[in-house]
């Protein structure tokens, strides 16, 4: 799989980055042998970009990417974690993390956010354990809509120190809104932004930041190109999720309609949305999330595979068309 450099920096990617976050149990539990198959299959398929978070399971993540990665040598992939989010004992915990955070695991631990310096270093530290590793090769701020005035003035200023003296290889900022990060890139000295489920074949709304990165020399790293479900199937189903929620009747009509195209042309819907991000060439990588071995050679056949001129002419058309109905 091809090799990408992230922006300016000497960080390099894969053009299809593993998101963590499903071997964290997001939404439902999954063994460790099944995490340790998924993350061997992505290996085997070239996959050498890796990206977990604190937030994902409690930790659970880190961990079990720590562990597959163990006996890998260490120059050949990337990895890359973020902060924003300390784990700290829960004090009155239920049982479960899914209604609070969304992840099938024991809420022992509890999530504060903490943008200062100080609470940047020791979420780091803290990964750096989980992990198994003396460094990571990004590191993301994460999702910091409530909290920029101290995510500009104390986390990223923290994470810059870092990558100059050569702790970590490069600074991002990663988030679902595409507003927070478009400030940061107009205010912060970043290599890189990961935008989830804004540039996707369905919902382009991260053009503006695309067009500042391109300005700036950032980097775009394009998450959740299956707007958490909708467009993971040939044919999205009535109970399709969009943006971790139950998907609206426009969403799915809109998604239907693409499928409809995308059939025409001899593909499949999440072959579109996979290849969708890389046309823009700002994009670094792609980054999806996995659960199965299946879903990672999937995944890695399709990203390997261009559409045609004529497909991505009939789907911007459709997708404009879609973008003008008035929602049910």
């Amino acid at each position: 799989m091809r090799a990408r450099p992230l922006g300016r920096t000497s960080v390099q990617v894969s053009t299809l980055g593993f998101g963590a976050a499903p071997i964290g149990n997001l939404h439902s539990p999954i063994g460790d042998s099944q995490a340790q198959a998924t993350l061997d299959a992505a290996w085997d398929a070239g996959v050498r970009y890796y990206d977990t978070a604190p937030h994902y399971g409690l930790g659970l993540s880190e961990r079990r990417l720590g562990d597959a990665l163990a006996h890998r040598t260490r120059a050949e992939f990337t990895i890359s974690t973020k902060v924003g989010r300390l784990l700290e004992p829960h004090p009155a915990p239920t049982g479960s993390d899914l209604t609070a955070g969304g992840f099938a695991v024991p809420d022992t631990l509890i999530r504060r956010p903490d943008y200062s310096r100080d609470g940047v270093l020791r979420s780091l530290e803290a990964s750096l354990k989980r992990l198994r590793l003396d460094h990571v090769d990004i590191v993301y701020v994460h999702d910091p809509d409530d909290h920029l005035a101290a995510a500009l003035d104390h986390a990223l200023p923290a994470l810059t120190a870092l990558r100059d003296q050569g702790v970590i290889g490069a600074v991002g900022v990663g988030a679902n809104t595409v507003a927070p990060l478009l400030r940061v890139v107009e205010e912060a000295e970043v290599d890189a932004v990961m935008v989830a489920g804004r540039w996707t074949l369905l919902d382009r709304t991260a053009r503006p930041l695309l067009d500042a990165c391109a300005g700036r020399g950032v980097a775009v790293v394009a998450a959740a190109p299956f707007n958490s479900g909708l467009l993971s199937r040939p044919y999205p189903p009535s109970d399709a999720t969009f943006d971790y929620g139950p998907a609206s009747e426009s969403a799915l009509r809109r998604a239907r309609l693409l499928a409809g195209v995308a059939g025409r042309h001899g593909t499949e819907l999440p072959h579109a949305a996979l290849r969708f991000p890389l046309r823009d060439p700002g994009v670094a990588c792609v980054v999806a999330g996995f659960r199965t071995p299946a879903e990672v050679v999937s995944a890695a056949r399709w990203t390997a595979t261009e559409l045609t001129e004529e497909a991505w002419l009939d789907l911007d058309t459709a997708a404009a068309r879609a973008a003008e109905v008035p929602p049910a």
